[in-house]
């Protein structure tokens, strides 16, 4: 009689334990898949780099706007000094934002958009983006995959000095000039709320629609530059360091550019699917070099 009872109490106890092996095996599986796609995407872009390449040269006129041999279009950003971080009170502001005197010593060329799909394929050969439009911009590109566009784009064009821009860069860009939230303004609004200066210039969760957009379709900022503002997250050269206590008050850096090494990338200027606060021009992200995500892309930059 016990034994009849421990059988059916077995029985009874037979589908709960199926499904907490099922649940405990869940991670696991769902990592063993997520190693498999990246594995498999890398494999892609390492297959691209063993292509042959016909180099082209690129006349350009220094300090002048010019289009690459893929359609990037780029403007002249001059040398000059600005204030980096957000000043206290400004809405959304943490504490990674402290304020400090930066110089940017040298000029420098910055693409006047996102890279889009249609230049990611023509020079990888294959768009694993999520949102798909030949003139939306990349995305589901990590840092590491950056480097390797870049790579193969200067070994398309004879001489080619293109790079990612360094955080430092990357801000003084997207300001143009000016000391608020937005190139358009300051910021009034924060989450899913809307915010009339940012709506001048960039795609937010406030007016997307939760979805990527064509390049340019916003006001450029003083620069001539799209996007800075929202859209998708944009990759920066720099490894991350926190910035407390790190600069002497009244004191310029020059050319700052983040540690030798580090755990992190710094990624900047908001997406389609982040509140108004991030896409703030001081705002700062990180997340590993291998990371991608349907809201990061990346603009290029290009020494003189």
């Amino acid at each position: 009689m016990a034994l009849l009872k421990i059988k059916e109490t077995l029985k009874q106890l037979r589908f709960p334990f199926l499904l907490a092996v099922l649940l405990l095996l869940l991670p696991f599986t769902g990592l063993f898949i997520y190693n498999k796609v990246e594995e498999r995407q890398r494999r892609t872009y390492d297959q691209v780099l063993k292509q042959p390449v016909v180099s082209r040269t690129l006349k350009i006129e220094p300090g002048k706007p010019f289009t690459n041999t893929v359609g990037m279009k780029f403007v002249y950003i001059p040398l000059g000094k600005f204030t980096m971080g957000s000043p206290p009170g400004e809405l959304g502001r943490t504490e990674f934002e402290y304020q400090h005197e930066v110089v940017i010593s040298h000029g420098f060329y910055l693409q006047t958009t996102e890279v889009t799909q249609k230049q990611w394929t023509l020079v990888m050969g294959k768009n694993l983006s999520k949102i798909i439009g030949d003139n939306h911009p990349v995305e589901q590109v990590s840092w590491l995959d950056t480097q390797k566009f870049i790579r193969r784009l200067n070994l398309m064009e004879a001489g080619g000095k293109y790079r990612l821009p360094t955080e430092a860069e990357w801000e003084y860009a997207c300001r143009a000039g000016t000391t608020t939230a937005f190139s358009s303004g300051d910021i009034s609004a924060a989450g899913s709320d809307h915010d009339p200066n940012l709506n001048r210039v960039g795609w937010y969760w406030g007016n997307s629609l939760q979805t990527s957009h064509p390049a340019a379709k916003k006001e450029p900022n003083a620069w001539g530059l799209y996007d800075m503002h929202g859209n998708v997250w944009e990759w920066s050269q720099d490894w991350y360091a926190g910035w407390y206590n790190k600069f002497a008050q009244g004191v310029a850096v020059v050319d700052p550019r983040g540690p030798l090494k580090g755990r992190q990338k710094v990624f900047r200027g908001g997406s389609w699917f982040s509140g108004a606060e991030y896409s703030r021009a001081a705002d700062r992200m990180r997340a590993r070099p291998d990371t991608r995500s349907y809201g990061i892309g990346f603009r290029v930059a290009r020494s003189e």
